[in-house]
């Protein structure tokens, strides 16, 4: 999208549903600037994998490794038709997921194998899959949790062979797929939809049997920008316990919205003060951005299990006075 500009892509994103443009979106914004010989490099493999698609489609897998190989060689139409048939295999053999009730879902998953059930949870959307892990038994969210955070490369054919289980078992409820990965950022995002009485429980089982990954999905479940979304209190509390440089190195790498959230909840002279202090110190090195972030965001978790604060999916629910 970025290399092909504004006014093309904004043609392609109205063929879009929402979500896929969201998710396009925040991976732009994420993306920094691209090169015009990157960029160029990006439009060609994605008109060879369309090209590879279409030969597929027409005349079948033999008919395109022969087109692809008099084009560009035996060695680059591999690569091209592995990466097409992948996503054909993916794409098809989930292709009932997206509409599927995760109550409907609960019904038959449950006899399954936890590697079964956590590529499944790898396929729906944090929010679907949180409500699937709530209907497991409690002894099963752990392992099912620590094998979705393990996901990585998984071999076509198994994925084939799962997935052809999955369209039989839910072709009456339709829906095309999610094209989604397991993986820690997925079980992060997924704890962050569950309740607390939930999502406590089965992290301490997992950080029981592997204390890394459990702070790995602890690290991705808060970051520093999420502190947009504690309430006044929350803030001026943790201005009052961070070490005042910390705090200072902290905001000098964070959005100008960050920024402007802290300074609304100091005293105008200590705001002057902090910004006189970022100012002075000039250019900051990006890894001690992040672990003076990292800093904040542990007062930030400190403070929630004392109750102070709320994060994740309890983050802004109403009180009652």
């Amino acid at each position: 999208m970025m290399a092909l500009g504004e006014e093309a892509s904004s043609k392609l994103f109205k063929h879009l549903q929402e979500e896929e443009i969201e998710r396009i979106a925040k991976e732009v914004a994420s993306l920094g600037k691209v090169g015009p010989e990157l960029g160029e490099q990006v439009l060609v493999e994605f008109h060879q994998m369309t090209a590879a698609s279409d030969y597929i489609t027409s005349g079948g897998v033999e008919h395109a490794r022969r087109l692809l190989s008099k084009a560009m060689g035996p060695d680059m139409s591999r690569r091209i038709l592995d990466r097409v048939i992948r996503s054909v295999n993916v794409s098809a053999g989930f292709q009932t997921l997206e509409k599927a009730n995760p109550l409907q879902l609960s019904k038959f998953i449950l006899g399954e194998h936890p590697q079964t059930i956590a590529l499944i949870l790898a396929h729906l959307n944090a929010t679907s899959a949180a409500q699937l892990v709530t209907q497991l038994p409690e002894e099963m969210q752990a392992d099912v949790l620590m094998r979705m955070a393990k996901i990585e490369d998984i071999p076509p054919e198994v994925i084939s062979r799962i997935s052809s289980v999955i369209d039989q078992r839910l072709k009456a409820l339709g829906g095309p797929s999610r094209e989604q990965h397991g993986g820690v950022r997925a079980v992060a995002e997924l704890f962050n939809q569950l309740e607390r009485g939930v999502s406590q429980p089965a992290l301490e089982r997992i950080e029981s049997q592997s204390q890394d990954l459990a702070v790995q999905i602890r690290n991705l479940m808060f970051v520093f920008e999420d502190l947009l979304g504690i309430e006044d209190v929350g803030i001026r509390e943790i201005v009052n316990r961070a070490d005042k440089k910390s705090l200072t190195v902290a905001l000098k790498g964070a959005s100008e919205d960050i920024r402007q959230r802290f300074f609304g909840n100091m005293s105008k002279r200590s705001g002057e003060l902090l910004k006189e202090e970022m100012e002075i110190m000039g250019a900051v090195r990006l890894r001690d951005v992040e672990k003076a972030q990292q800093e904040i965001v542990a007062i930030a978790r400190k403070l929630e299990e004392e109750g102070v604060i709320t994060t994740g999916a309890g983050a802004g629910e109403p009180y009652v006075v």
